[in-house]
């Protein structure tokens, strides 16, 4: 393969795919410069293998690569969170939204959609990026099994366990003790 066709095909495979990348790579990182660099280096190791890629569904293929390079980024610039990564292994609850768009009802809303951010962030990286993937990126369990690299049956206890810790999260009271996280995150929990 020329790297005229290699770069081609890259972009039309990879390229549709830049923001569910990013949203991963923000979220496991917690931090919108080092998720760059994330993706930066994702993205050029998947032009690299671009050629040995045989699905039809590049966005799985890709979030793997950003996965595991986030993984080994995290691993060298921040061991403390990759040891809470290899230390974590419900029931889902939906938060509804004020009927009314008046401005009480709006700024409900707004408070909520922060805290529930929040509340994801803090989430140990193993539930937090499955939770990422299902809700956020809404791809299947098959699909994130295989981005993970983990049994499907893992995928359902983790994403269980991160639902059950979001919930109790979010409970009244219990975000005070959440450590700050930045205020802008890409594809956010919306209402």
């Amino acid at each position: 393969m020329s790297d005229d066709d290699k770069r081609r095909r890259f972009e039309q495979l990879a390229l549709a795919h830049l923001d569910a990348a990013f949203n991963l790579a923000r979220w496991l990182t917690r931090n919108d410069h080092d998720a760059q660099d994330v993706v930066q280096e994702a993205y050029l190791r998947a032009i690299r293998y671009v050629d040995g890629f045989r699905g039809e569904n590049a966005r799985p293929w890709l979030l793997q690569i950003v996965r595991n390079t986030c993984f080994s980024w995290l691993k060298e610039n921040r061991p403390a969170e990759w040891v809470g990564f290899e230390d974590a292994d419900g029931v889902a609850h939906e938060i509804a939204a004020p009927t009314a768009d008046e401005p009480p009802a709006m700024a409900m809303r707004n408070a909520d959609r922060l805290q529930i951010n929040r509340a994801i962030s803090e989430l140990p990286v193993a539930y937090r990026e499955v939770l990422v993937l299902r809700e956020l990126e809404d791809l299947s369990y098959k699909d994130i099994a295989r981005i993970a690299d983990i049994p499907i049956g893992t995928v359902m206890s983790r994403l269980a366990r991160a639902r059950r810790l979001l919930q109790q999260a979010l409970l009244p009271g219990s975000l005070p003790t959440l450590r700050g996280v930045p205020s802008s995150t890409p594809r956010e929990v919306k209402s």
